[in-house]
């Protein structure tokens, strides 16, 4: 099994796997959270519904980074119109995971049904791939349509339409992991007539508590391995999130003094920013403040926004 990081997590945890059942003519993915997911769920509290449809919406993320090309970062985002308004998971080529839930502030139950999150809900799948010459990025965006209970049997649906390609997906998520296992038949007509009815059995017989324990290797030999199953390689992957606190100190410089201190004096003399994607919170009083705009001054240009 070949790395694409420098360093591989042992057995298996925090790591994607590509590989192929050629027997059955079919290809596959799969994806384990250890510490990546513990780091993405301390970020904030989350009723249990809600931390697990993030799990599993991080294990998807990843898995579709391993299944499409992306040069850049693949995001699932799924906004509602009920106690879940919005739900948001990245994973970028490199590895890097991050993701975040936000509730209504009227409270309410999350429902695990997708069906239940209101008549305008929208689930999407987004990349954004570099472009050449630093340009915009390019973006490609798939509306998912929300007929499933569950976002595996939504992302099942999804890419039995937009691929034409038998398609099957599982996600698990709890306290401690998040996983996910995803199988396509290959285009074209390779395999033996019945590998795809018969690779679709034996991962039936998969549960998610299975999922969540057994790492890659394992969980594939124990499923395919009179099939032929071979690893393609794979990479490492973390939690990362692109905010800094020079970052936020960039944006409080760009709304100017008089509004970054009555943001502080607003708050009872310390301001608090928040990530909105990792939950990491910066503060600043107002010494902190006005370090930054006598530091500003004294530059030839300030920064003029978060990049």
């Amino acid at each position: 099994m070949t790395d694409s990081a420098s360093t591989a997590r042992p057995d298996g945890h925090d790591r994607l796997t590509r590989f192929l059942i050629e027997d059955a003519g079919v290809r596959g993915v799969h994806v384990r959270l250890d510490q990546a997911w513990q780091q993405i769920r301390e970020r904030a509290h989350y009723p249990q519904a809600a931390a697990e449809l993030l799990g599993e919406a991080a294990a998807a993320a990843a898995l579709f980074t391993g299944h499409a090309k992306v040069d850049g970062r693949l995001s699932v985002q799924l906004r509602g119109e009920g106690a879940l308004r919005t739900l948001f998971a990245e994973c970028t080529a490199a590895g890097t995971l991050r993701g975040i839930v936000q509730l209504a502030e009227e409270g309410g139950e999350v429902s695990r049904d997708l069906r239940q999150l209101g008549a305008n809900a929208v689930l999407a799948i987004t990349i954004e791939n570099p472009s050449a010459g630093g340009r915009d990025p390019i973006r490609y965006q798939g509306l998912v349509a929300l007929e499933s209970d569950s976002l595996a049997g939504a992302f099942e649906g999804y890419f039995r339409q937009s691929e034409q390609l038998p398609t099957r997906l599982l996600l698990a998520a709890d306290g401690d992991r998040a996983a996910g296992l995803m199988l396509q038949k290959l285009p074209g007509d390779g395999g033996d007539e019945d590998g795809w009815t018969r690779v679709g059995a034996l991962f039936d017989t998969l549960g998610q508590a299975e999922l969540l324990e057994l790492p890659a290797d394992a969980l594939l030999h124990r499923l395919f391995h009179e099939d032929g199953v071979q690893s393609l390689g794979g990479k490492s992957l973390s939690f990362a999130c692109s905010c800094s606190r020079e970052r936020v100190e960039a944006m409080l410089v760009s709304l100017g003094r008089e509004e970054a201190e009555a943001a502080v004096e607003a708050a009872g003399g310390e301001a608090q920013i928040r990530c909105e994607f990792c939950g990491q919170s910066y503060r600043f009083d107002p010494d902190q403040v006005a370090g930054l705009f006598a530091a500003a001054a004294t530059e030839l240009e300030a920064p003029q926004r978060v990049q």
